[in-house]
């Protein structure tokens, strides 16, 4: 049997991701997750949004341990996971029905050319008026908003020189140019941010 991972950052974030993205996502119907991780996020949401399709997915490498979690609780809206590396063509048909994308602490860990390729495909395979969720620590003006998210960002740096704390003027920068607009900034929990944007 696959050991599944576990993230206790998820148990502690998922009530209140829960309480911004519940109104966010009321009128959707088919989402995608990027980067589904442990599946802590979706097999919680897609239970307390049933109305939702729940598309899980991830790189190779996760998805047997992903696949796993999901078989223990057989919600009828959650899907097994895409095999998805957002600098690769995207599984999805251009004219697949996904009118919500959703991610949680993926940016600073993905490198610049994975976020900007991560954008880019949003931009092609989400609908008109459709929303986009981004949950994880950002900097402000160049600025951490606290001392953890600095030392964070010095491990993430020892771990991987790719990964860091995203500027936020640069993330909204590349969601313009790809037609999203950014509708608001929730600040949430662990000094974390809830982005929603909107595809024009």
């Amino acid at each position: 049997m696959t050991q599944q991972p576990f993230s206790q950052a998820c148990e502690n974030n998922k009530d209140p991701i829960l309480r911004v993205i519940n109104d966010i996502f009321s009128t959707s119907t088919h989402l995608l997750e990027i980067g589904t991780g442990t599946a802590q996020h979706a097999v919680y949401f897609a239970e307390h949004l049933p109305h939702l399709i729940w598309q899980t997915s991830d790189q190779f490498m996760y998805l047997d341990a992903i696949s796993a979690r999901l078989a223990q609780h057989q919600q009828p809206n959650l899907r097994l996971p895409l095999t998805l590396d957002v600098t690769s063509v995207w599984p999805i048909p251009v004219s697949a029905h996904l009118d919500a994308i959703f991610t949680a602490n993926t940016l600073h860990i993905m490198s610049k050319e994975m976020v900007k390729a991560f954008f880019k495909g949003v931009g092609k395979h989400l609908q008109a008026n459709a929303p986009l969720c981004i949950y994880g620590p950002f900097k402000y003006a160049g600025k951490y908003t606290s001392e953890s998210n600095a030392g964070f960002d010095l491990r993430l740096a020892e771990q991987d020189p790719d990964s860091a704390i995203r500027d936020i003027e640069w993330i909204i920068q590349l969601a313009e140019a790809q037609g999203l607009r950014l509708v608001n900034d929730h600040k949430m929990p662990a000094n974390n941010c809830l982005l929603h944007f909107v595809k024009s």
